[in-house]
């Protein structure tokens, strides 16, 4: 059996949708709106496709023998 992260399947995808929508919002922000605002979208991105990225590292990691 592999090692499961710690985000359950659910949240992964709700990890995902989130990644997804403010990865597209930042673009269209950016051209809507004239000010930097647009960057924090940028970063709430990179904060979320780090977690799913650690995520994924904790389900590949290989189960301890014992």
């Amino acid at each position: 059996m592999r090692s499961a992260g710690f985000l359950s399947e659910r949240h992964r995808r709700y990890a995902w949708v989130g990644f997804l929508l403010a990865a597209i919002q930042a673009p269209v922000a950016a051209k809507v709106v004239d000010d930097a605002s647009w960057l924090f979208a940028v970063v709430v991105a990179l904060c979320v496709a780090t977690v799913i990225l650690a995520d994924d590292a904790q389900r590949r990691r290989p189960e301890p023998v014992e």
